[in-house]
């Protein structure tokens, strides 16, 4: 499943990417893709979506932050594997 934001900056619309790579609107199942919306239980029930049905989005419209309202993000690269084991 791969779950995307769409649309103008600060107006982001949560969409889903279909199994031919087409982007289909999530907007009537979900408000935003966020934390809540990434708990197992939230998306177990968007795994059960029939996403075929859902209405594709014309044109090539800009793609956001996959997530919204992201407190925190902390990442560690690869290179620094040793410090991260410290």
């Amino acid at each position: 499943m791969k779950l995307v934001r769409y649309g103008n900056p600060g107006k982001e619309k949560p969409g889903i990417i279909d199994t031919e790579g087409k982007l289909r609107d999530l907007s009537a199942v979900i408000k935003d893709v966020g934390p809540d919306q990434l708990s197992d239980a939230a998306l177990a029930k968007l795994q059960k979506i029939k996403v075929e049905k859902l209405p594709l989005v014309r044109g090539k419209p800009r793609l956001g932050s996959p997530v919204s309202s992201v407190g925190k993000f902390i990442a560690i690269g690869l290179n620094y594997a040793d410090h991260a084991a410290e």
